[in-house]
């Protein structure tokens, strides 16, 4: 069944959001600070058992220099028009194992996959922990996790970790010169749209029914993990509700939307209750670059399958060409 507005409602629907007097300042002062603790990132050949693919055991800097893992696949045959691809990973999983990310390698794209740190207790497993988390109360999940501040909330740290990772596979000589590429669903769909606004020299990116776009909209609407946290949170936390929101509108991927310029292509399930498609609209309709935006009507938040996959393959045969 449908869970939200209907599609001639989403189809315009833009809506302001909260956005800080600092945010740019904010964003490009975590940039800044993550770059001057980077070290070199680590590429370790790693036995895959794959015929298609070399891969490679990644280390790199993220947020505060903390070691962020990450696989590389690079294909032995590549794409005519090749490119190469980072993906983010949906809420609760990490890294797993290099045969959990074959799709891209066999159709001749380099992809880095990004581990999620502290995350992947809930349905694949990751190899990164969150040294810098400040251990402040919060509840179940990472949503609230120092949410007192900006500066100590648990997906500045992501976000950051997510530009950084495209800094880092620039490093590997199978990535010279190639186009690079956003991409994820759900937490990654929006990771992706966050790399596209704050990483260098992004061509496109391909974020799948995104997550943390409009997140005052979204606890309006559906009281489903994870976005039920904040309201668990504020439930308990009542004298900290606008706190909460302010340090959420630094993190809202409408606000990093309004400032992504590389083409786009977004995916929504109208029948998603996990993250509500007027919040995927949200970000879309507000994105600043050419965009376009699959629809499936009658999927959740498992958005388009295969299906959409064979339409990113469209999609990135026509931005790279």
């Amino acid at each position: 069944m449908l869970t939200d507005l209907p599609l001639s409602e989403l189809l315009g629907y833009a809506p302001d959001v909260a956005e800080p007097a600092d945010f740019d300042e904010f964003w490009s002062g975590q940039l800044a600070a993550a770059r001057a603790a980077a070290r070199p990132p680590m590429f370790t050949a790693a036995a895959a058992g794959l015929r298609h693919a070399d891969v490679f055991d990644v280390t790199f800097s993220g947020f505060g220099g903390d070691p962020v893992r990450g696989w590389l696949l690079v294909p032995r045959e590549t794409a005519s028009r090749g490119a190469v691809i980072v993906e983010y990973i949906g809420y609760g999983g990490g890294r797993g194992d290099p045969l959990d990310w074959l799709p891209w390698s066999c159709a001749g794209y380099v992809h880095l996959v990004m581990d999620t740190r502290g995350q992947g207790g809930a349905w694949r497993a990751a190899d990164t922990p969150d040294p810098s988390d400040n251990g402040a109360p919060s509840t179940r999940g990472f949503l609230t996790r120092g949410i007192a501040d900006p500066r100590t909330h648990y997906y500045t740290r992501l976000f950051t970790d997510a530009a950084c990772a495209v800094d880092a596979v620039r490093h590997h000589p199978a990535a010279q010169g190639l186009p690079l590429v956003t991409t994820g669903g759900s937490q990654g769909g929006g990771l992706a749209i966050v790399a596209a606004h704050l990483a260098d020299d992004v061509r496109a990116a391909m974020p799948d029914v995104p997550f943390l776009a409009h997140p005052r909209r979204a606890v309006e609407v559906t009281d489903r993990h994870p976005y039920e946290e904040l309201a668990e949170y504020c439930r308990v936390n009542r004298d900290r509700v606008e706190a909460v929101f302010g340090t959420l509108s630094y993190i809202d991927v409408v606000n990093h939307a309004k400032r992504a310029q590389a083409p786009a292509l977004f995916s929504v399930g109208l029948a998603d209750d996990i993250t509500p498609p007027s919040t995927v609209f949200a970000a879309f309709n507000h994105y600043a670059g050419p965009k376009d935006i699959a629809v499936y009507e009658f999927n959740g938040h498992e958005g388009g399958g295969t299906r959409h996959l064979r339409a990113q393959l469209d999609f990135l045969a026509a931005a790279l060409g």
